[in-house]
């Protein structure tokens, strides 16, 4: 499980933050702080993986404060959430080694890749050894130290939200889904999510069926091919 706060001087900022991080799997809010100063102390003592951090807060600027972070020999990753999408503020952010950076306001669905492609780089680093080839390498430098996409993959569709949908229906194997009940339990809309189970529809990886027992409009249903393969 991941441990993150969250600083940010809005309550309600901060709030909807805390949400979306808690609706991502592995990911949990270990404190809120409403400016830098508090969050160092916390830091002291307290073991952090990630910091969801707001650029305009009381006290000291979100450079000031990661400045401070390094300068006391922490080095948790840094999201930037923040309105502050200026040239220069953006440079001085990113020398500063943030790992991504939203400009409110935004949709769960980029921070839930943000948090995603932190959480896949962890994972790339922690499964290396004590020393890594060029190609492991180039593979970290990807941004989040995800592949790129699938050149095959159609125009629209990205394959970190592919993923999240196919590792969904793969760990439900034994159950039939329609789009409105997928995109209830990934938190995605429901058009985005017929969109990416028509196209694994045409890849072979689904299956569908339609179910007339609804009460009303007959319904299609999605499941991984691979289960009726396997109850063969």
């Amino acid at each position: 499980m991941y441990q993150v706060i969250i600083i940010e001087d809005d309550p309600m900022v901060a709030a909807i933050n805390r949400q979306y991080v808690e609706l991502t799997p592995s990911f949990h809010v270990a404190g809120i702080f409403r400016s830098g100063i508090p969050a160092l102390e916390f830091l002291k003592t307290k073991s952090t993986d990630l910091i969801i951090l707001d650029y305009y807060t009381p006290l000291m600027n979100g450079a000031e404060f990661i400045d401070r972070l390094h300068a006391s020999g922490l080095t948790p990753s840094v999201i930037m959430v923040t309105s502050a999408n200026d040239t220069d503020t953006v440079r001085q952010l990113l020398s500063r080694g943030v790992v991504d950076y939203l400009v409110k306001p935004f949709e769960y669905e980029r921070f839930r890749s943000a948090l995603e492609r932190f959480a896949r780089l962890q994972e790339n680093l922690n499964r290396v050894g004590s020393g890594m080839d060029q190609g492991e390498i180039d593979r970290l430098l990807t941004p989040g130290g995800l592949p790129s996409a699938s050149p095959h993959l159609t125009k629209g569709l990205n394959e970190t939200t592919l993923e999240l949908v196919r590792r969904f229906l793969k760990e439900h194997r034994d159950s039939a889904w329609s789009s409105e009940q997928v995109a209830e339990q990934v938190h995605l809309s429901r058009i985005t999510i017929r969109r990416y189970l028509n196209y694994m529809v045409e890849t072979g990886e689904l299956i569908t069926a339609v179910d007339y027992q609804t009460g009303g409009r007959p319904s299609i249903k999605y499941q991984c091919a691979s289960h009726k393969r396997n109850s063969r």
